[in-house]
């Protein structure tokens, strides 16, 4: 059975960090646990300066707009793919939801429409 990505790593987290809010992450990764095994904490809580905000799935999507020039978002999945967007608009795609979610909030900011 194939584990799907649950939440955004790293690298993502801290670009992210960049363009949301801290506070609508759901989970935080803290220095001594990334050296350890790599995973985040659940629980971010707001004003904790030592730890990188994380965002897990059911985070991002409560991120994304619903509808955005009247096209709704929508998930789709294939074989390989997973594809998350607004129809004629803007879609990303990519091999899990995580990254997927991750590629359209970088595309909506750079247009911004978040």
């Amino acid at each position: 059975m194939t584990t799907i990505k649950a939440y955004t790593d790293i690298s993502q987290s801290k670009k992210l960090a960049e363009i949301l809010p801290h506070e609508s992450a759901d989970m935080c990764y803290y220095e001594y646990t990334s050296h350890i095994d790599g995973t985040p904490k659940v629980g971010y809580k707001e004003g904790i300066t030592e730890g990188i905000p994380c965002w897990s799935l059911a985070a991002l999507l409560n991120i994304l707009p619903k509808v955005i020039n009247n096209e709704t978002l929508f998930i789709e999945t294939s074989p390989a793919l997973w594809h998350i967007g607004y129809r004629n608009i803007y879609t990303a795609r990519a091999d899990n939801p995580v990254d997927a979610c991750y590629e359209l909030l970088l595309k909506l900011n750079e247009v911004n429409l978040l």
